[in-house]
C-alpha cells in the first residue's frame, strides 16, 4: 500500500540549473489536463502548409529541450537514455550532430555493434554529411577494422558524387597503411570522376614522389590531352609538367612544354607562365630565346591590336613598356616615334590628355635613360610647338620643359620657355611655380612683375592678392601691403571675398592698426550684413587693445579697458540684433545665433559681463504644425520647432499658449505644496 502511495513534490519550482525529472513529470501531468484548444478551419493549401510550419517548430523546439533534460538526468539509466536518444535522432534528422553524439554515446558504453547501426542509419538519411562519414572511418580504424573502413570509403565515393577532398582522404587512408597500388587505383578514378588539372598534378606529383618518373610523365602527358586550355588551371599543369621535367634534368623537353603552352594558353592568363619561362631561360637558356618566345609573341598581339585601334594610346603604353623591358634603345625610341605620330584627329583637350602623356614619357626616358640631353630638348621642343595653344594647353608640358633647363643649369631658357607660357597660354600654375622659381633665387622684383601680370590675367584670384600682399608683408613693405589689399577690395568681382578682408583684417591686427581694422569691418557690413561678419567684428571688439598692454600696466587700468572694450562689443551686438529684427526678421536662425554668440561673451566677462541683457531677448523653442507640400499640393501636416522672440508674443494663439503654461505651473506648484 506504501509502495502505490505518490510522494508528494516539495518544492515544485523549476531548478535555476537544470530541469529536474519531478518539474517534467508535473509538466506532463499540467499538459494532459489541459482543456484542448479551440478547432481551428484551414481554408487553403497555403494556410495549411503554414500552419504545419509552425505546430511542427513548437514540437521540435520543445520535445528537443525537454529531451536533452532527460538525457542529462538519465545518465546512469541506459536503455532509457537509449530510447530518448533514438527519439532525439528521429525528431531531429537532419542534424548531424545529434547523429555523431548518439554514436558516441554507443562507444562509451562499448556498444561497438549498436554504434555501427546508428552510423549506417545517418549515412542512409544524410550522404551528404561529410563529418559523419569521417566519424565512421575515424571509430573503424580505432577498432583495428581497416577492411570495414575502406568498405566504407568505397560506399562513400560511390554513393554521391563526393568533392576532391573526399578522394584525398580515401587516398591518405591507404597511405597510411603502405598501400601505395591501392592508393594509385584511385588516383586513377579520381581523374576519371574530376578531370581538372588539379587532380593531374595531384596524380603525377604522387607518382613522382614514389619513383615512378616514366609514369609520372605519362600521367602529364595525359593531362594535356584531357586538359583543355581554357581551363583555369591549365597554366599551372604547365607550370608543373615543365619545373618537372626540369628536375629530371630535361632541358629541351622542359623549353618545349614552354613553348607549346605560350602558344596554346590566351596571353592574359599566362603572366606567371612568362615569368617562369623567362627565369627558366635565364638559368638554361639565351637571351635572344626569350624575346623570340615571349617578346615576339607579344609584339605580334600589338601590332595586330594597333593595326585595328592605332589611336588607343594604352596599347601604346603597353607596347613601350614591354620593349623598354628587353632595352634595346634603337627600338624603344622607334616605337616612341610611331606613338607620337598618331596625333588624335580633333583638336578637344579631352582627346589629347592621354596623348600628351606620350610626349612627357619620351621626353623622360631621352634624359635619363639614353642621356641624350639634345634629343630631350628637341621632344619638349616639337611637343609645345604640336599643342595647339590657341584652342587648350598643358600647363604640366611647360613646367616640364622649363624645369629640364634648371636641372641643365640653363636658367634662361628656363625663363624663356615659362615667359613664352605667360604669353601664349597663361595659367595659375605656371605663374604660382614661376614665382617660386624666382623667389628662391631671391628676385623680388621679378616677382613682382609676375604677380601683376598674374592678377592683371586673372584679378578676381583672391588667393593671388593674398600671396601678393604676404610677400611685400615678408619684406617689411607694410604701406605696399596695405595698397594691395586695397586695390584687390576694390575689384568688381572676385572668387573668395571673404577670404580676402579676413586677412586684410587679420594684417591691420596685426600691425596694431586697430582703427583701421575697425574701418575695415565698417566697410564690409556696407557690402555684407552676413551674421558672422558682426560676430568676427564683435569678438574683435572685445579684444581689441588689451593684448597690447603689456605685463607693467595696473589692474585698474586693465579693467578699465576691458569694460571699454564689452560696451563696444554691445554696440555692435545690439546693432546687429536691431538690424536682424527690422530689416530681415524672417532670418530668425541667425539672429538666434547673434544672440546666443552675444550671451557667451557675457559669460566670458564673468563679473563685468550682464547676462540678463541677453536672457529677455532670447527666443522660445515652440512646436507647431506646418503643410508638407508636393507638387503644389498639401500632402500631410509636420511638427516642427520655431524660433519666437519676445515681440512675437503678442500674437494672440501665443498669448493662450503662455497662459496654459503658467497655468499648468501654478497647478503643479500646488499640488506639490
Amino acid at each position: 500500500m506504501a509502495s502505490r502511495t505518490r510522494r508528494r513534490v516539495k518544492k515544485k519550482n523549476p531548478s535555476p540549473i537544470q530541469i529536474s525529472a519531478e518539474q517534467i513529470q508535473r509538466d506532463a501531468r499540467e499538459t494532459n489536463t489541459m482543456k484542448p484548444p479551440p478547432k481551428q478551419v484551414v481554408v487553403d493549401q497555403t494556410e495549411l502548409e503554414n500552419n504545419r510550419l509552425i505546430k511542427r517548430k513548437q514540437f521540435e523546439d520543445k520535445r528537443v529541450s525537454v529531451e536533452y533534460a532527460e538525457w542529462e538526468e538519465a545518465q546512469k539509466d541506459f536503455d532509457r537514455s537509449r530510447s530518448i536518444w533514438e527519439r532525439l535522432v528521429q525528431g531531429n534528422y537532419k542534424n548531424p550532430n545529434l547523429w555523431l553524439r548518439y554514436a558516441e554515446f554507443e562507444m562509451r558504453n562499448k556498444c561497438i555493434m549498436n554504434a555501427r547501426n546508428v552510423f549506417h542509419r545517418a549515412i542512409a538519411l544524410r550522404p551528404r554529411a561529410d563529418q559523419i562519414w569521417f566519424k565512421y572511418v575515424k571509430m573503424l580504424q580505432s577498432l583495428g577494422n581497416v577492411d570495414d573502413a575502406r568498405q566504407v570509403f568505397e560506399q562513400w565515393v560511390m554513393t554521391c558524387m563526393c568533392g576532391k577532398h573526399v578522394w584525398q582522404a580515401y587516398i591518405n587512408f591507404e597511405l597510411q597503411y603502405n598501400e601505395i597500388e591501392r592508393a594509385k587505383q584511385i588516383y586513377e578514378r579520381l581523374v576519371h570522376c574530376h578531370p581538372q588539372a588539379g587532380s593531374w598534378i595531384q596524380y603525377a606529383k604522387f607518382l613522382s614522389k614514389n619513383g615512378n618518373v616514366d609514369m609520372a610523365r605519362n600521367c602529364y602527358e595525359r593531362a594535356v590531352e584531357k586538359v583543355h586550355t581554357d581551363d583555369k588551371e591549365a597554366e599551372k599543369l604547365f607550370v608543373e609538367f615543365a619545373e618537372f621535367e626540369e628536375q629530371s634534368k630535361e632541358i629541351e623537353r622542359a623549353r618545349g612544354i614552354y613553348k607549346f603552352a605560350l602558344n596554346h594558353i590566351p596571353s592574359a592568363r599566362a603572366e606567371n607562365l612568362c615569368k617562369k619561362f623567362v627565369k627558366f631561360e635565364k638559368q638554361y637558356g639565351i637571351k635572344e630565346v626569350i624575346e623570340d618566345s615571349i617578346v615576339g609573341k607579344r609584339k605580334c598581339q600589338y601590332e595586330e591590336e594597333l593595326k585595328k585601334h592605332p589611336l588607343d594610346y594604352n596599347i601604346w603604353f603597353d607596347y613601350i613598356r614591354l620593349e623598354e623591358s628587353t632595352g634595346n634603345k634603337e627600338k624603344i625610341k622607334e616605337i616612341y616615334e610611331r606613338a607620337i605620330a598618331n596625333i588624335p584627329p580633333t583638336e578637344e583637350k579631352q582627346y589629347w590628355k592621354r596623348y600628351i602623356y606620350l610626349w612627357i614619357n619620351y621626353a623622360l626616358y631621352e634624359e635619363l635613360v639614353a642621356e641624350d640631353i639634345e634629343r630631350t630638348r628637341d621632344v619638349f621642343r616639337q611637343c609645345l610647338k604640336l599643342i595647339p595653344h590657341h584652342k587648350f594647353s598643358f600647363a604640366k608640358i611647360w613646367l616640364l620643359a622649363a624645369q629640364f633647363e634648371i636641372r641643365q643649369q640653363n636658367l634662361e631658357g628656363a625663363r624663356k620657355i615659362l615667359g613664352n607660357s605667360i604669353g601664349r597660354a597663361p595659367k595659375g600654375k605656371i605663374f604660382k611655380k614661376y614665382i617660386e622659381i624666382e623667389l628662391q633665387l631671391g628676385n623680388v622684383n621679378r616677382c613682382r612683375t609676375l604677380y601683376e601680370k598674374y592678377l592683371e590675367w586673372a584679378p578676381q584670384n583672391c588667393s593671388a592678392w593674398i600671396k601678393f600682399a604676404q610677400l611685400e608683408k615678408s619684406l617689411s613693405e607694410t604701406q605696399r601691403a596695405r595698397a594691395i589689399f586695397e586695390l584687390s577690395v576694390a575689384q568688381a568681382a572676385l572668387d573668395m571675398p571673404e577670404l580676402l578682408w579676413k586677412e586684410y583684417i587679420d594684417f591691420e591686427i596685426s600691425e596694431g592698426e586697430y582703427e583701421r581694422a575697425r574701418q575695415l569691418y565698417v566697410r564690409l557690413l556696407y557690402r555684407t550684413k552676413h551674421f558672422n561678419v558682426w560676430i568676427s567684428y564683435a569678438n574683435f571688439e572685445a579684444t581689441a587693445g588689451v593684448d597690447m598692454l603689456g605685463d607693467q600696466v595696473s589692474l585698474a587700468s586693465l579693467l578699465e579697458q576691458k569694460k571699454q572694450c564689452l560696451q563696444k562689443a554691445r554696440r555692435v551686438f545690439e546693432t546687429a540684433v536691431n538690424y536682424f529684427r527690422t530689416s530681415v526678421p524672417e532670418q530668425k536662425e541667425e539672429r538666434a545665433m547673434l544672440l546666443k554668440e552675444w550671451l557667451n561673451m557675457e559669460s566670458s566677462f564673468g563679473n563685468l559681463g550682464d547676462i540678463s541683457l541677453v536672457q529677455d531677448n532670447m527666443p522660445k523653442k515652440l512646436k507647431r504644425r506646418r503643410e508638407v507640400v508636393s507638387k503644389d499640393e498639401c500632402t500631410g501636416y509636420e511638427e516642427c520647432y520655431e524660433d519666437y522672440f519676445p515681440e512675437e508674443t503678442a500674437d494672440a494663439n501665443l498669448k493662450i499658449l503662455e497662459a496654459a503654461y503658467m497655468w499648468k505651473r501654478q497647478k503643479l506648484g500646488q499640488s506639490k505644496g
